[in-house]
């Protein structure tokens, strides 16, 4: 007898989005290429290592908001499985993963077998601050939902497509050869981007997502052609703990002269510098605009995030031969009208001009009417993007059962 298909459209998929120091989740209906959310949250670090957790169903019919207290990272899947639990939604038939980084020979979205996980466990160094916390992320799942197909999508996917002369890095072949390349990440957000412009994605792209993780992508005709981060997500601009790009012969006499170990270094680079190192007093822009008119430090810090931003903002054009328009996006992107003033002011000899009231209302377009750039504010929808690509997987496998 013929298999018959069954098809996902309306399968409902679980996200888990881990960031450095956040586990985004959410339930989706997939149907037809789009996604209805029918449960989003968070569980967030606060100030002293307290964890807190909120999430709301569509339309908020139905939220919570509390402290987790001192929670370790490992329980927090089963934070959103208890919470899951308490609601009336369907359960998922699969659960989709963000990966920042899958080493070079993952980067489609795929079914996460016991394979697939040796792959990722040795490619954790090129990503340490998010790999070994998102292997722990899908071994819980694995646990709490034994029979959902689990999916791994790639940060790293979407920047495929740069040309050798943006992925390429100047270190010898036998090195290259062993994966040592460009990859970039943030990708999930960047094709949310591209999917919510849909028809009107212009010729020439930027999209800057702002986080406590930032970069900056250059696109052409929905298609990556350059951005600002490496091989790991250390490089490029600024953030709120890593360095973003430092002059290596720094990481050498610290190596030699400065007493430093590889793994205090690393820790260094990735957990105690970028603003928190410059301020003193925190990585999150919100409190370090709160503290700036007392704290010079932080001031300065503020004020290296936005130069910092400007000059890669600027490279991207470089890269596209102009640009047409400018995606402000994630956390900082999206919320922090200071920061996105900071980068237009410094871009207005290339015609960039921003309408302030605009800008400050935090509408979807702040460019002003005589800007040669157009100036777009757009919410990161990477857990929407995770399950799009978690459906498609799926519909793929159940296509090949059918052909055979």
């Amino acid at each position: 007898m013929a298999l018959v298909r069954v098809s996902t459209s309306g399968a409902t998929i679980l996200t888990f989005n881990g960031g450095s120091s956040s586990l985004k989740f959410g339930l989706f209906r997939v149907a037809d290429a789009t996604t209805e959310p029918l449960l989003t949250g968070e569980i967030e670090t606060e100030g002293g290592g307290a964890v807190r957790l909120h999430a709301a169903t569509a339309a908020g019919r139905w939220h919570v908001d509390h402290s987790l207290g001192q929670a370790a990272p490992e329980t927090w899947t089963g934070h959103v499985v208890a919470l899951l639990d308490r609601t009336e939604l369907p359960a998922p038939i699969a659960v989709g993963h963000r990966l920042v980084h899958g080493g070079p020979d993952l980067l489609a979205p795929t079914r996460i077998t016991d394979a697939v996980l040796d792959q990722l466990e040795r490619v954790r160094s090129f990503a340490p601050v998010h790999i070994p916390a998102a292997l722990a992320t899908i071994r819980a799942a694995r646990r709490h939902f034994p029979h959902c197909p689990q999916i791994a999508c790639f940060d790293t996917a979407f920047h495929a497509t740069m040309p050798a002369v943006a992925s390429t890095l100047p270190l010898p072949k036998t090195l290259r050869d062993q994966g040592l390349r460009r990859y970039g990440f943030h990708g999930l957000s960047c094709e949310s981007i591209v999917r919510q412009l849909g028809k009107d994605v212009p010729e020439r792209l930027i999209i800057a997502h702002l986080g406590n993780g930032a970069s900056v992508t250059a696109v052409r005709a929905g298609r990556s052609v350059d951005t600002s981060m490496g091989l790991t997500p250390t490089g490029g601009l600024i953030m709120g703990r890593r360095t973003g790009d430092l002059d290596p012969g720094i990481l050498l006499h610290l190596l030699r002269d400065g007493g430093y170990t590889v793994g205090t270094l690393a820790t260094l680079v990735d957990r105690e510098s970028g603003m928190l190192g410059i301020s003193g007093v925190d990585s999150d822009l919100r409190r370090l605009n709160a503290a700036a008119s007392a704290q010079p430090a932080a001031a300065l810090a503020i004020a290296m995030f936005g130069h910092s931003l400007a000059k890669m903002l600027a490279a991207m054009t470089c890269s596209l031969g102009g640009v047409d328009m400018i995606v402000f996006t994630g956390g900082i992107g999206e919320h922090d009208a200071g920061v996105r003033a900071t980068a237009a002011d410094a871009l207005a000899w290339m015609g960039v001009a921003l309408d302030p009231a605009r800008n400050v209302a935090g509408v979807t377009t702040i460019s002003g009417a005589a800007s040669r750039v157009a100036l777009r504010v757009l919410a990161a929808q990477e857990d929407a993007q995770i399950a799009l690509h978690s459906a498609a997987v799926l519909d793929a496998a159940q296509s090949a059962s059918v052909g055979g």
